[in-house]
């Protein structure tokens, strides 16, 4: 997924510190490239697609491609079954991955991840991290995921707004107004809610909707459960037709406000404030990659009604993020958006 490729990259810049004169590649899905695109610390890139996925067969041929590269060291952050084979086959002297235990046998190194963290910095950012420490690399050394935008890429964005007739000098809020999935979705009406508080708080407010054209008729019924006046400031039409577009759109926001997913560690790692609503299943400090409560801040119903969390494991909140989304009313955090916009 694109959080992950995204926060995974800082491996690269952490060891490109530590050894300059390294060749570093990274092998991810293909239609997550555009999130590291440019970067600097990344030597070469190895795409995996949805054939390998499909066939056993091609997957092992990918493997054994990558085989002959004869890497030093082979670092599995994912530790999953396509993943596990390339490791298995790689002739490296050095393979890390977290542990599990029916495939701590493929690893030279293995970790198990931290539950608690110790830095605002997140679970995430973390376990990524420590998964360095074989190679003699300092992993208290925090380092932030980064995207790297063009001058040209930052015009075009720049361009697309001011012939919308939105002014760079107002307010511009980017909202992620749907999730990953519906289990990972602010209920509609409670995101409408959101986003009129927005112009309430902020009367000058000018909004973009991030969405891809297949949810485009679940962001149009948002849209229409908007305040009449919220409406008015809202630019439907004006959205990143592709990744790279939505990064540029982005960088001129004041602040990305919505579900936690993506788009949220994307703003992040182009310094753009956030403001973000975690599901209920999902485990905030895990993914709250460098919440301050200024400049980042997210908000979990546990935060607010924590007895629904007692002893409760994730598989059954997840069973229920309904009935568990329905308690997390907007009225809750209303208080901590406020604050948020004020402050930015």
């Amino acid at each position: 997924m694109i959080g992950d490729v995204l926060a995974t990259s800082i491996l690269f810049e952490a060891i490109k510190h530590k050894y300059p004169n390294s060749e570093l590649h990274y092998v991810i899905n293909s239609h997550t490239h555009p999130v590291v695109e440019g970067n600097p610390y990344i030597d070469k890139f190895h795409f995996f697609t949805s054939e390998y996925e499909k066939s056993k067969i091609k997957l092992y041929k990918f493997a054994k491609a990558l085989q002959k590269e004869n890497y030093d060291a082979v670092i599995d952050v994912y530790s999953i079954f396509s993943s596990n084979l390339i490791s298995l086959i790689s002739k490296s002297k050095i393979k890390i991955s977290k542990y599990k235990w029916y495939t701590s046998y493929i690893y030279t190194h293995t970790f198990k991840e931290a539950k608690t963290p110790k830095t605002n910095a997140g679970l995430a950012i973390e376990n990524r991290l420590q998964l360095l420490e074989p190679l003699g690399i300092d992993t208290t050394q925090i380092v932030k995921p980064k995207i790297y935008l063009t001058d040209s890429e930052k015009n075009k964005a720049r361009e697309i707004l001011e012939s919308n007739n939105i002014q760079l000098n107002q307010p511009l809020f980017m909202i992620g107004v749907l999730g990953s999935g519906i289990t990972k979705t602010y209920p509609f009406e409670y995101m409408a809610k959101v986003i009129d508080e927005i112009v309430i708080a902020q009367p000058k407010s000018q909004i973009l909707f991030n969405y891809i054209p297949k949810q485009e008729e679940d962001a149009k019924t948002i849209l229409e459960m908007c305040l009449p006046e919220t409406k008015k400031k809202i630019y439907f039409n004006v959205f990143g037709e592709n990744l790279r577009n939505f990064l540029g759109l982005t960088s001129h926001c004041t602040a990305l406000i919505g579900n936690e997913g993506g788009a949220t560690n994307m703003a992040k790692a182009l310094n753009i404030p956030t403001f973000t609503i975690f599901s209920p299943w999902i485990k905030k400090e895990a993914w709250n990659m460098f919440d301050d409560n200024k400049q980042n801040v997210s908000v979990h119903l546990k935060d607010f009604k924590p007895k629904h969390f007692l002893d409760k494991p994730s598989k059954e909140l997840k069973e229920n993020w309904k009935s568990l989304y329905k308690v997390f009313n907007p009225v809750l955090l209303k208080t901590s958006l406020q604050k948020f916009l004020k402050y930015i």
